[in-house]
């Protein structure tokens, strides 16, 4: 997968090797970034609306060197 985009497993080990229920309930929030695209093995998000994010809601697991809003 491209280091662009990031699926469940990312995100799980990107947040803290949380659980895929936890995953779940976090890509049902309203204020979740929309997914990608839609693939037979799932959901994709851009890495960059993960980030963001990440620095708004969790703060504390923000990587300092990942400010890029490059595509």
């Amino acid at each position: 997968m491209s280091r662009l985009l990031m699926g469940t497993a990312e995100m799980r080990l990107r947040l803290g090797d949380i659980s895929r229920q936890r995953v779940y309930q976090l890509t049902q929030r309203k204020d979740w970034p929309a997914p990608y695209d839609d693939l037979i093995q799932g959901r994709v998000w851009k890495r960059q609306d993960i980030e963001a994010w990440v620095r708004r809601h969790r703060p504390d697991l923000a990587d300092p060197g990942n400010t890029s809003t490059e595509e």
